[in-house]
């Protein structure tokens, strides 16, 4: 989370298929609207289908997140069985498949041929899992919001008793699970005029490897990118007069335009974001490097609220689920606006 920035403050159009290759790539498909399975990738344990299999009738009938939905997510995500979901481990191998089997059951197809984008970080294969809505307007279609959190987690931290594996469930399960929840809400709505692109991204941990990555490719491929918007540690409320803060607050025009989206408080300013450069720390960051456009993200932790930052007890029941499916609730009306908003409506500031 945020570039192991807190460690140190606790001491003190479609893309081709061969923009990229998975290690059991299959059959080279065009991108688009259908949804195609994760060949030889479909690795989650008999035990552990039960979680995976079916998604459908766990929001109500306005589509809104519910407690249990976002646990169910973290609850895998963050499990024993995954054992800290470090990069290069089966743990991540399994979060990844995981990942892909929900966007597929929920209609959101691949932006590449497969969901998995294979990197290599220092000889280990690592896989940003990547899925797309193309958009419904004929001119914005063309321009693409970025939804993303990181999935993974950093393996094993200082042992407490018997227990040495990092669970990571607010950092970044928590994030992850968001993500996954407005990736299902808007292909269910199917109201996105622009095309959005929800990435859950490998390789925060090693120094945001991952949106290293992807920014590069969707640069090199000429993709426009309008907004890039990241979710990171939001398991935990804040004790604020807003919902959430936003790195880069005053980067662009996005918390102004989110709250009159929301008509509400749900984005605010944090002074320490700014002191200990949490805008540089987190995966917005390439994107707003390589395409110059609002590119933020948005947390809950502010440094006082939750104890157990890269902690083995960074685990599930430290979270407030109610929490979390009211800031998805609260957040999904403002970014479906933010995606069909005027050409040019959301800005970097001068």
């Amino acid at each position: 989370m945020f570039k192991k920035i807190l460690a140190t403050v606790l001491v003190v159009s479609f893309i081709s298929c061969s923009s990229t290759k998975t290690a059991t790539e299959g059959e080279k498909k065009p991108i688009g609207s259908t949804v195609v399975s994760e060949d030889n990738h479909e690795n989650v344990q008999a035990g552990e289908t039960t979680v995976v299999a079916n998604h459908e009738g766990d929001s109500n009938k306005n589509s809104e997140v519910s407690p249990e939905s976002m646990r169910t997510i973290v609850s895998y995500l963050a499990s024993d069985a995954l054992a800290g979901r470090d990069t290069g481990s089966e743990g991540i191998d399994k979060a990844a498949s995981y990942i892909s089997e929900y966007l597929k059951n929920t209609g959101v197809g691949p932006y590449y041929c497969s969901y998995r984008d294979v990197f290599d970080v220092n000889g280990k294969e690592a896989f940003n899992v990547i899925g797309m809505l193309e958009g419904a307007d004929p001119v914005l279609r063309d321009e693409y919001v970025v939804i993303g959190a990181h999935y993974d987690h950093i393996g094993k931290g200082k042992k407490v008793g018997d227990d040495i594996i990092a669970n990571g469930a607010n950092d970044n399960a928590a994030g992850t699970a968001a993500v996954m929840q407005m990736a299902k809400y808007f292909a269910k709505v199917k109201t996105n005029k622009r095309t959005i692109v929800f990435v859950l991204f490998a390789a925060e941990e090693k120094g945001l490897l991952g949106s290293k990555h992807l920014a590069k490719q969707m640069k090199e491929a000429g993709r426009n990118v309008y907004a890039m918007l990241n979710f990171e540690m939001i398991g935990v409320p804040l004790d604020k007069e807003y919902t959430a803060y936003v790195t880069g607050y005053h980067k662009s025009n996005l918390a102004d335009k989110m709250n009159a989206y929301a008509s509400a408080s749900i984005v605010g300013y944090l002074p320490q974001a700014k002191e200990y450069q949490l805008f540089s720390r987190s995966d917005n960051y390439p994107f707003y490097q390589e395409f110059n456009v609002p590119a933020q993200t948005f947390c809950t932790f502010d440094f006082s609220n939750y104890d157990y930052y890269h902690h083995v007890d960074d685990e599930i029941d430290k979270l407030d689920f109610n929490h979390m499916a009211s800031f998805v609730n609260a957040y999904l009306p403002a970014i479906e606006k933010v995606v069909n908003s005027a050409p040019n409506e959301i800005i970097l500031n001068d």
